[in-house]
């Protein structure tokens, strides 16, 4: 059996937090230890603050661990120069960031800044955004058209793995479960490795089968 393609061991964090005109530092991470797979879709649950988004944070080096190992098959990811870690492993955020352009230079940013010769119409269509839409002005459209575009974007680095950082609790109804659908397609399409945070415990029972609880800075296995 191949062996683990992410793997976090007693990884610790801790945040500063303000409180009013004052700051106090808590850990939200504590001794946390997760195996993933190739290939496996997981979900992350837990109440608002418990550190969710820092542990994805952790994964690709947008933020650092106190202390601790986390491993990208099998290296630790601060052997990784930032720029190659982050190629292979994407990121979608809970709000969508468009740049100043149309559609198709949202895309093309993605396909610039990796140099990976993916190619932008694709790139759409994999994400399901229309023809049609592709020389309007990013900004001008719904949440959950951006989000596709943010998805597209992040699809051109060919990434292994995609960190989702509440990808649909920005939208609404409607649009949060095209959403949903898009990615559970890519991943079953392109085997890729997905770690979902997501607050609605439905929606986590609903993509997969391993989920997970972050709480008090301990990370559990939901069961049942």
């Amino acid at each position: 059996m191949a062996g683990p393609h992410i793997e976090l061991k007693d990884v610790y964090r801790t945040v500063s937090r303000r409180q009013g005109t004052d700051s106090a530092s808590s850990a939200v991470l504590k001794g946390v230890d997760l195996t993933v797979y190739r290939g496996e879709l997981i979900t992350i649950m837990g109440p608002s603050g418990a550190g969710k988004s820092t542990l994805l944070r952790l994964i690709n080096r947008l933020s650092e661990a106190d202390s601790g190992v986390i491993r990208v098959n099998g290296r630790d990811v601060r052997d990784y120069d930032p720029r190659e870690l982050r190629r292979r492993v994407g990121m979608v955020f809970q709000i969508p960031v468009v740049f100043k352009g149309s559609v198709r230079d949202n895309i093309a940013f993605g396909k610039r800044l990796w140099d990976t010769g993916a190619d932008v119409d694709a790139l759409a269509g994999e994400a399901a955004i229309p023809r049609e839409l592709m020389d309007e002005d990013a900004a001008h459209l719904s949440v959950g058209e951006k989000q596709r575009v943010c998805i597209a974007r992040a699809l051109a680095n060919k990434p292994e793995v995609l960190l989702l950082d509440e990808p649909t609790s920005s939208l609404d109804r409607a649009a949060a479960e095209k959403v949903e659908q898009l990615l559970v397609r890519l991943q079953s399409e392109h085997g890729l490795t997905m770690l979902w945070v997501t607050h609605e415990q439905a929606q986590a029972r609903r993509i997969s089968g391993y989920n997970y609880v972050l709480e008090d800075g301990q990370l559990c296995r939901e069961h049942g």
